[in-house]
């Protein structure tokens, strides 16, 4: 292939160190990250003339406009950078983690005098302790539900003093230990945290034998009620202990089995939790971007994009088949440095139990991956007969893939936002979704008529401006604004929808942009200047697509409305104090965060505020006293 000027020149002075290398397009957006131990070789190798690089290799370099690189001082250091790259730009020729959003985690506070256990998808290093990540936030929270029975920690914002005379209700129904009113000390609490942690762990034989000892002695000072609750514990933790398959000896290294399907494109990786000997858990984690890409290299990168995501690395890592021998041993030292320093034994199982394991974790690969497939199929199929309907019933040229719906939200005029959002073939694109501040209607009557006119002249010239204006190189377009829909959707009848059709003759839309009104009592659809509504068929999925896209659309514009209305009553609290303008209004909510903060911050603090002083600060605390 010809290679640029730009190009040639880039790879005349790559430097033969270790470090990453970052591939850009024509727009300048990063569509490969990699890592090389000789940048100079591994960079180059990409340009050669060379029969071995398979097809998805050949689209990469033709994409290629631009080379940066990161010189770095190991090749340790060099595969850190890459997984830190991949995840902040997910690259699109990567192999990559399907889901864009962060796993959720459990995460214990242990850091705190009374440690609370909630749901996070970030992981700090605060001195809490992290367990994960699970693929379903959905599965998280029933985990906790669980949890809560036998280890019934705190989840109220008291703060603990062991002085308060009266428990809350969480109490009464054994959901809480009630550390508060003194009904459980500090040392017994943590206590209770600590074997939470071991039991997420896997490791609860040591739980069993203290809480049977506990019970025991209980019974015989004759303390039944508290001999009662522990039995009651204990029974508890058992039966989940009954259902994990015990798989090796309790003295059995703590082990993750990895194990893959592949399929279009698409890998399924399956990992089981083995610890203490038990399986404890499992996960299945889709990647994209795999294909022509070999086994080998596809199990790889997911290890090292999952453990950057781990909150715990175990002893040892089973895989299906052998990785490059330098990167396995370069991924070898990685845990290591993840683990404390402690070995990480990467391995492929030949023969035994945990050769077994890993092919039950493959079948399992294989029908997780099947089972999902078809459910894509199944909603595209659905998705692709809704359009079809669509197209058939409201006579259009062609499927509506892109169909924007419009809504107001006010109360009695006040705060009114419009909302704007895109569905695009058939599904949400809710990085496309826009909200706009209505203010010229904000006074007096509401007259959403108005609201929705001001809302799509707004929205066409922000389009009208996109065709005027030149994208000139890595300048990037609005892609809510600067495409015309297949389709608007007005939730609204006749009135609302006569206003969106003044709108369009006016930027001389109405030949291009088909438009209707929905009413909402008897889900009629209205048309321009034709006064008979369409009923859609009751069970068709043409409609249930429209009562999706008009049910988003009003989520959408009341989450909006709330927030707006939210945040001018705070602003109108501070607004009535002398003294204080709008300056010193932002600077107080965004130094304390809330109304609440404010009113419990001292003059000291209020005045520590920039823009703040004294005098200003005591009339805040005697308006809001």
């Amino acid at each position: 292939m010809e290679i640029s000027e730009k190009l040639q020149g880039i790879l005349a002075t790559l430097p033969s160190k270790p470090g990453c290398y970052i591939y850009r397009n024509v727009e300048g957006k990063i569509i490969y990250v990699g890592k090389a131990i000789s940048l100079k070789n591994r960079v180059r190798s990409y340009f050669h003339a060379d029969s071995s690089h398979d097809s998805k290799t050949r689209r990469l370099v033709r994409d290629i406009v631009d080379i940066e690189w990161i010189v770095v001082g190991s090749e340790l250091e060099a595969l850190i950078l890459e997984m830190n790259l991949i995840k902040k730009h997910r690259p699109k020729y990567n192999i990559r983690l399907k889901d864009d959003k962060r796993y959720p985690y459990i995460k214990v506070h242990w850091n705190e005098p009374f440690p609370k256990v909630t749901v996070t998808r970030n992981m700090d290093e605060d001195g809490s302790r992290y367990f994960g990540p699970y693929t379903s936030a959905w599965a998280v929270y029933q985990t906790l539900d669980v949890l809560r029975k036998i280890f019934p920690y705190l989840t109220c914002d008291r703060e603990i003093t062991g002085l308060d005379k009266r428990a809350c209700l969480y109490f009464d129904i054994k959901l809480c230990i009630a550390p508060c009113i003194g009904a459980a000390t500090q040392e017994g609490y943590r206590q209770m945290i600590s074997d939470l942690m071991d039991f997420l762990s896997g490791h609860s034989e040591e739980i069993v034998k203290r809480i049977a000892n506990e019970m025991q002695k209980a019974s015989e000072e004759m303390r039944f009620e508290k001999a009662a609750a522990l039995r009651d514990q204990l029974k508890a933790i058992s039966s989940i202990i009954e259902r994990q398959k015990i798989v090796f000896a309790s003295d059995y290294k703590d082990s993750d089995v990895l194990a893959m399907a592949r399929s279009d494109g698409e890998a399924c990786v399956q990992i089981f939790f083995i610890r203490g000997g038990k399986l404890i858990g499992r996960e299945y984690f889709i990647l994209e971007g795999t294909e022509d890409t070999n086994n080998q290299e596809v199990m790889t990168e997911f290890v090292k994009q999952f453990y950057t995501e781990a909150a715990n690395i175990p002893e040892q890592v089973m895989i299906p088949e052998e990785i490059q021998v330098e990167e396995a041993k370069i991924i070898g030292q990685w845990l290591r440095s993840k683990r404390g320093g402690k070995k990480v034994e990467l391995f492929v199982p030949k023969d035994g139990q945990p050769h077994e394991l890993v092919q039950m974790a493959a079948e399992n690969a294989s029908e997780t991956l099947q089972a999902l497939r078809a459910q894509w199929q199944a909603d595209a199929h659905k998705q692709e007969q809704a359009l079809g309907e669509l197209q058939t019933a409201l006579k259009l040229s062609a499927p509506p893939n892109r169909i924007e719906c419009y809504d107001v939200s006010h109360t009695q005029g006040v705060a009114t936002v419009g909302a704007m959002i895109v569905f695009e073939q058939g599904v949400p694109a809710k990085n496309l979704y826009r909200k706009f501040n209505i203010d010229s209607t904000s006074i007096g009557a509401p007259d959403d008529f108005a609201s929705m006119e001001e809302m799509l002249t707004r929205r066409f010239k922000r389009w009208l401006s996109s065709q005027e204006t030149e994208a000139g190189p890595g300048s990037k377009k609005d892609a809510s604004f600067s495409f015309l829909p297949d389709l608007i959707i007005i939730d609204g009848g006749k009135g609302q929808l006569g206003r969106v059709v003044k709108v369009l003759e006016q930027f001389e839309l109405l030949d291009k942009v088909p438009v209707v009104g929905l009413a909402k009592q008897e889900e009629e659809i209205f048309f321009p200047h034709n006064s008979k509504p369409l009923l859609l068929p009751r069970h068709s999925q043409g409609l249930y697509l429209v009562q999706r896209i008009r049910d988003e659309a009003h989520r959408y514009g009341i989450t909006a409305h709330r927030a707006r209305r939210s945040k001018q009553g705070l602003a109108s609290q501070l607004d009535s104090i002398p003294g204080i303008g709008p300056a010193r209004r932002k600077a107080l909510l965004k130094h304390f965060g809330s109304m609440d903060k404010i009113k419990e911050a001292s003059v000291t603090d209020l005045a520590a505020v920039k823009g703040m002083n004294e005098t200003a600060a005591e009339s805040i605390k005697a308006h809001l006293e």
